[in-house]
């Protein structure tokens, strides 16, 4: 078994289609729009594979996306080296994402920083 794909709800579709394509290198389909409700999304792929649906509509409830709390709480992106991670954790801070830790190595061994991305959402880079 695998996870198909994860799937997200965001405000500002082609914003966050951007963000994808320019800092983890997704591609990206053509788009899908249901005419009779106005819902909008895209898939977005990875080099392993991976696949990422982002998606909008209209009147959306907007909820805080606090870390600390219950439910999905981040992606996490394996770039393949601690200075790949440095890298584009200096180019998101640089291009004024929020970084929320490292990078460091935390204490079950993992290379990574953590950056307050599209809308809020958090990503993990990760070697």
């Amino acid at each position: 078994m695998k996870i198909e794909h994860i799937a997200m709800y965001v405000s500002d579709l082609e914003a966050a289609r951007d963000f994808f394509i320019k800092y983890l290198g997704a591609s990206s389909n053509s788009g899908y729009h249901n005419k009779t409700t106005d819902f909008r999304s895209y898939f977005l792929s990875f080099d392993d594979g991976a696949r990422l649906e982002i998606m909008t509509r209209p009147k959306m409830a907007d909820s805080q996306n606090d870390i600390a709390r219950t439910g999905y709480i981040h992606i996490a992106f394996s770039l393949g080296s601690q200075e790949k991670v440095d890298e584009l954790t200096a180019r998101l801070k640089a291009d004024g994402y929020e970084v929320l830790s490292g990078p460091r190595t935390t204490g079950d061994g993992y290379y990574e920083s953590c950056i307050a991305s599209i809308e809020g959402n958090q990503i993990e880079l990760t070697v």
